[in-house]
């Protein structure tokens, strides 16, 4: 146990303690100051590269993509051929299969627990498909949509997007997988709550194929990275983002002004992280249909105004995924650049997402993963696709910056002679169209940022009860230690938290991957069961 919280603490533990400087430098450049040389160093040891016909191509990227073609091939193309029964799945069609039914109970609210569900969650877990796929969907769909896509196109030009939409679609076939798993071998206390993710069904189920130690040593290393991506991408690079858009809009400045931000974000994310899952999936279940529909709605009324040009925005992208403009490295670099960023936003192969997939009520673990294969879809093919036109029309229209060249994923706008990155390029491109969009965008940014932390803070702290146990002073170190990233993530900059957040998502593909390719025999078997039943009721 002391051994697990040592290596856990090692990591963040070093520039933690400088969020109390505040003489000399600004607090803002005092944090991000700390934080840089160590984003440096893990994001260059996680993208260790191979070299591969004269390209330098990430370890991480290959066994990605690999891994999710296989899945792909092997499951017939579940992402199209599986797709309408996602969709009858999410809608409740086939919940009577569960027999699902609530006894009445006197029991007082328990961590987070619900009066009178206690009981029937014993059985069956915590919250409904829809409630598990908009607490998933919220740590994905988010700032990653935004801001990611923005850096993507500024790094790889609009051919970026061609390789976004390829990742999402296999990436489909990932997160079936991951989550079938997540519900099969879950963990469910004596008072109903459930504990699942890849630790569970790395310990669990390569134990039961006879490789105990192997599974072991792959769970620990999955829970202390997940630790880690849930104080970076899914905390620091949302409150950074956040901060980023707050501070534009309102003209702020001056050296504790991210501080200040972060503290206000952490208290309203405090409050919430403190119910539970019960607590975070009622939340999420309103705030993820809300924010991605105004998002769509203005995604597509500028798509809609530059209707006439759709097919040259699309001419680019097909055209710039294999001819590649100059300086970009080439169609490989199109290639990682784009994989990069869609794994950093969907992210199918990480394993994250299984964690809320994991609380479903549901004794069919197969019916979370269909579920589950809609994440990229609705994140990657769909919102990043809108997101990189009204970039593109931005840019076919103005001539705001030159694609590939970017500095610290900061992109030159022609016309200020200023670097702005992320949700600043986005931002500009969306007011081009609806001029004073920026608010609402910055409303919509700050939501986004919202339930990606508070759904994070699930899978972190999932995580952490796995290395440390389930006791209340366990749960209180980490959600201190989170709230304490959202502070950090603020006052930093956008460099240094996007390298430190990729590094820390895309290190969760190494433990989750191999496990997965082990385990997904184990996928058809349960996927079989529930396309039969399915088959019995239907004929009722």
């Amino acid at each position: 146990m002391k051994l697990k919280f040592l290596s856990v603490m090692t990591l963040f533990l070093p520039f933690l303690a400088l969020a109390q400087e505040t003489k000399e430098k600004g607090i803002d450049e005092k944090i991000n100051d700390a934080f840089m040389p160590f984003a440096k160093w893990w994001e260059s040891f996680i993208l260790t590269p191979v070299n591969i016909a004269g390209y330098d191509i990430p370890i991480v990227l290959i066994l990605l993509i690999l891994g999710a073609t296989f899945f792909t091939i092997y499951f017939k193309f579940p992402g199209v051929s599986k797709f309408p029964l996602a969709i009858n799945t999410v809608r409740g069609k086939y919940d009577e299969l569960d027999h699902h039914g609530v006894e009445k109970s006197d029991l007082n609210v328990v961590d987070g627990d619900l009066v009178g569900t206690i009981a029937d969650e014993s059985k069956d877990g915590e919250v409904s498909h829809f409630q598990a796929l908009a607490t998933a969907v919220s740590g994905t769909v988010g700032l990653g949509n935004i801001a990611g896509v923005a850096v993507a196109i500024a790094l790889g030009g609009p051919g970026a997007t061609f390789w976004m939409i390829v990742c999402g679609l296999i990436g489909m076939s990932t997160k079936f997988v991951e989550c079938t798993l997540g519900v099969k071998y879950r963990d469910v206390g004596k008072d109903g709550t459930v504990y699942g993710g890849p630790m569970y069904y790395l310990s669990r189920g390569l134990s039961a194929n006879g490789m105990k130690g192997l599974g072991k040593v792959l769970a620990i290393m999955f829970a202390i990275l997940c630790v880690g991506a849930s104080f970076g991408g899914g905390n620091a690079f949302q409150s950074n983002q956040a901060t980023v858009q707050i501070k534009t809009m309102l003209s702020l400045d001056g050296g504790a002004t991210g501080v200040i931000i972060g503290v206000i974000l952490a208290i309203l994310v405090g409050i919430v992280i403190i119910g539970g899952i019960k607590k975070i999936a009622s939340v999420t279940e309103k705030i993820v249909p809300f924010m991605a529909g105004v998002y769509v709605l203005a995604s597509l009324i500028i798509i809609f105004a530059n209707i006439k040009y759709i097919g040259d925005a699309f001419g680019m992208i097909f055209a710039g995924a294999f001819t590649p403009e100059a300086g970009l490295g080439g169609i490989v670099g199109v290639i990682i650049v784009g994989f990069q960023r869609a794994a950093f936003s969907n992210e199918a192969g990480a394993g994250s997402a299984a964690i809320a997939h994991s609380a479903v009520k549901t004794k069919y673990p197969a019916s979370e993963g269909v579920v589950a294969l809609l994440e990229p879809f609705i994140d990657t093919v769909v919102i990043c696709t809108m997101t990189a036109l009204v970039i593109i029309f931005f840019n076919m229209d103005a001539g705001a910056f030159d694609y590939g060249n970017a500095v610290d994923s900061k992109v030159l706008i022609n016309e200020t002679g200023a670097y702005v990155g992320g949700v600043d390029l986005t931002s500009m491109a969306y007011d081009s169209v609806i001029p004073g969009f920026r608010y609402i965008l910055t409303i919509a940014i700050i939501l986004f940022a919202f339930s990606s932390m508070i759904s994070w803070s699930y899978y972190g702290l999932q995580s952490w009860k796995y290395l440390f146990g389930r006791g209340k002073a366990a749960d209180t170190v980490y959600k201190i230690l989170f709230l304490l990233f959202v502070v950090i993530g603020a006052a930093a900059t956008l460099d240094a938290v996007i390298k430190f957040s990729d590094a820390m998502v895309l290190a969760l593909v190494f433990p989750n991957m191999i496990g997965l390719l082990f385990l997904f025999p184990r996928v058809r078997e349960e996927f079989n069961k529930y396309l039969g039943d399915i088959k019995a009721f239907v004929k009722k």
